[in-house]
């Protein structure tokens, strides 16, 4: 949750688009698209010797110990009581909810896979906002894709041996479809309630409270327990290293920039790219199974997500316009 990433920031105070460098602009595109999407992959080769919720833990109490004094100094804000409690709740349903569902997941479904469910976020996000009091009733065409993607994943799940390849585990998808809509949950929520003026500073909050809250469960999982430093391999140390450096820092601070200097459609465009890097990566490098059922759930589930993240949205103005988190992992 979005393996990665990250809440949606405010941009309602965004400097215009033109005082961007078009290059820079290009070059934070491809970091989010690219160091986004592999976090699925680099996920998968962590948790070859570290246990999910400890390694979801490592690596975002990691970001939010050096996001948070860093851009406390930098911005000067003195965040307020209200504003811990929203980052408190929303850094645990985006960071343990999310996540962690996605590190768990990953150990019972390819990481390609649990990439496209992840995409699901922006179809809960749409659902969430019409159900919350005062919320706006989607476009026709933003049902048929909520419902267009749900008919992906039930491709995913059944029947048996379809196409030639295995169906993916039910409990797997329903964790991290779970997981999704806690994220989701937490972006919704986050769009209402306080938090401070710099994303960069409430990334680092969120963070420091969903790696605390990803630590209590590992203790309580029993997988803390289990845990030795000393077995952990060195693609697993250097897959770490990656996440909390490509996937949190520099995808993140990416992601940030493109939101105030792009348009939030385009910015939009990630929901849909970063599965299929996910799922190049995990049949290129990873050896992971890209069968017939796959590939047509694929289409099916970023169909969806193309037809809800391009909706208009005429009740809103162009100043509040938020963009859907399928969640960097």
């Amino acid at each position: 949750m979005r393996s990665s990433p990250a809440p949606t920031p405010p941009i309602a105070n965004s400097p215009t688009h033109a005082s961007a460098s078009p290059t820079l602009v290009l070059v934070c595109f491809a970091a989010v698209y690219l160091l986004w999407g592999s976090t699925f992959y680099f996920i998968r080769i962590g948790l070859q010797s570290i246990p999910p919720f400890v390694l979801s833990a490592t690596r975002h109490t990691t970001m939010g110990l050096t996001f948070y004094p860093v851009f406390r100094l930098i911005s000067r804000e003195k965040p307020t009581w209200a504003q811990w409690r929203t980052a408190a709740l929303t850094g645990v349903l985006f960071f343990l909810c999310g996540n962690g569902a996605v590190s768990w997941s990953e150990t019972r479904l390819p990481s390609g896979v649990t990439a496209l469910l992840v995409a699901t976020v922006s179809l809960w996000m749409v659902t969430l906002d019409w159900l919350r009091p005062g919320g706006a009733r989607p476009a026709p065409r933003v049902l048929f894709g909520f419902a267009l993607g749900f008919a992906g994943i039930a491709l995913l799940v059944g029947p048996a041996h379809l196409g030639g390849s295995e169906r993916i585990s039910p409990f797997g998808a329903l964790v991290l479809i779970l997981g999704s809509l806690g994220w989701a949950a937490g972006s919704i929520y986050s769009r209402h309630h306080p938090l401070p003026h710099s994303p960069l500073l409430a990334v680092g909050m969120q963070s420091l409270a969903g790696g605390i809250g990803l630590w209590i469960v590992a203790f309580f999982t029993g997988q803390l327990h289990a845990f030795h430093p000393a077995q952990v391999t060195l693609p697993s140390a250097l897959s770490v290293l990656y996440l909390v450096v490509f996937g949190s820092a520099i995808g993140f601070s990416a992601y940030v920039y493109i939101l105030r200097h792009s348009t939030a459609s385009r910015v939009a465009t990630y929901a849909f790219v970063n599965p299929m890097v996910a799922l190049f990566l995990g049949w290129f490098l990873g050896g992971e199974p890209l069968g017939l059922r796959t590939l047509l759930a694929a289409g099916t589930i970023l169909a969806a997500v193309l037809l809800v993240v391009t909706a208009p949205h005429g009740h809103a103005a162009p100043a509040e316009e938020e963009v859907p988190v399928p969640g960097e992992a």
